[in-house]
């Protein structure tokens, strides 16, 4: 195929993409297919890069290649019947997915939750919120060329929060614990106390992770300064979660709906104040702190009763008609289910919010000018996972 050829071929499918030969005929870009298969990318996902020698001058997000056709398929079944279906959205943190959905449905019906299961939920969400960060970061260090020492410390910590799932939930990853109204099943007093003994141990892992990684000489020559997303621009494209907060920008779901109980825990919005990568990696070492400060909070004052609202259906769930937008503060952004009801016992409309999509909008932005080396940095700083992105 000519270059002529090549050219009117990518432009017919939407990317205006620079000629391989620059009009001067001096400089020579190359088109640089980086995937589908590359270990960093956490699924099946492609980015085209254009390069100018190891510059990046253009890239192009390549995405669909896991798409389970989630939403249409949770129109067609109960409201119930879809919240095993949200485990495998993000499949990290299956138990944020289930919040997220049942927030949704319970602002739909005006379903009320029960004081005890509003704290099993904030526990479960904060743990959850730690192992997520730690594996990004080890993924990140992993992705930098580095041995899998800090990858295996954050499993060795992932591993333990992973029990206690599977002890009360029955599984260690696709969970379907949160039910409309309240939870599936209680904590016992071992489980609690199992509990306090992960949190108790959390603070000296992190420091770890700190001593390992925070000042290490290679870690920041490579973040620093690479990878910069600018808070306007952050804002302007709908990022949320760590990568909001890494550019400075005070955003915190918790903070500003409060859902749930989080206005009785006192915890702080870490801020970055570059918008680098380093900055990223920073803010979830910081949100790890946190969420360790909102679980002992939580584990102390969890008060007995009873899990499920009395007045929650089973059976013959059918909302009156009617839209709700349910959102949290997952570990990766805002994560939003949008739901119609036309007052039949499926929903007529259901749509996901998912932060990772959202997120990977900017990632040429934070790329451009930028070393081809860099790119899987900065992709990994990003922390997706396709089940959601594709979903």
């Amino acid at each position: 195929m000519t270059d002529t050829a090549f050219r009117r071929e990518k432009m017919e499918e939407g990317w205006n993409r620079p000629p391989l030969i620059e009009e001067d005929g001096e400089a020579e870009l190359l088109e640089v297919a980086m995937g589908p298969h590359h270990p960093s990318t956490h699924g099946v996902f492609r980015m085209d890069l254009a390069l100018d020698g190891e510059r990046v001058v253009r890239l192009k997000p390549v995405f669909g290649y896991l798409h389970r056709n989630h939403e249409k398929i949770a129109e067609g079944i109960s409201y119930l019947a879809s919240m095993p279906y949200t485990d495998r959205l993000d499949y990290i943190c299956s138990l944020t997915n289930n919040w997220a959905y049942a927030l949704a449905v319970e602002k739909l019906v005006g379903q009320q939750v029960p004081e005890r299961a509003e704290y099993i939920r904030v526990i479960l969400a904060e743990f959850t919120r730690i192992q997520n960060h730690a594996s990004s970061i080890g993924f990140l260090i992993q992705e930098m060329g580095a041995s899998g020492t800090p990858l295996m410390y954050a499993f060795r910590e992932r591993e333990k929060i992973l029990d206690l799932f599977e002890e009360l939930t029955g599984s260690r990853m696709m969970c379907n614990y949160m039910r409309f109204g309240g939870c599936r099943v209680d904590t016992s007093a071992a489980w609690l106390d199992a509990a306090r003994k992960v949190v108790d141990g959390l603070p000296g892992f992190v420091d770890e992770f700190e001593n390992l990684l925070s000042t290490n000489e290679i870690l920041m020559a490579r973040c620093q300064r690479v990878g910069i997303l600018r808070p306007e621009l952050a804002v302007n494209a709908g990022i949320t979660g760590p990568m909001l907060r890494a550019s400075g920008v005070n955003y915190d779901i918790r903070k500003v709906d409060h859902y749930g109980i989080y206005d009785r825990f006192k915890f702080r919005v870490p801020l970055g104040d570059h918008g680098d990568i380093y900055d990223r990696y920073m803010v979830r070492i910081l949100e790890m702190r946190e969420s360790i400060t909102i679980l002992n909070q939580a584990l102390r004052d969890i008060p007995g009763g009873p899990i499920m609202d009395a007045k929650a259906k089973i059976r013959g769930f059918r909302p009156k008609p009617g839209e709700a937008y349910g959102r949290i503060e997952a570990p990766k952004g805002e994560l939003g289910f949008y739901l119609i009801s036309d007052g039949g016992p499926n929903p007529y409309r259901y749509r996901v919010r998912p932060p990772s999509l959202i997120n990977l909008t900017v990632l040429e932005d934070m790329c451009l000018g930028s070393n081809v080396a860099d790119v899987v940095l900065i992709f990994g700083s990003v922390d997706i996972v396709l089940g959601e992105v594709d979903r």
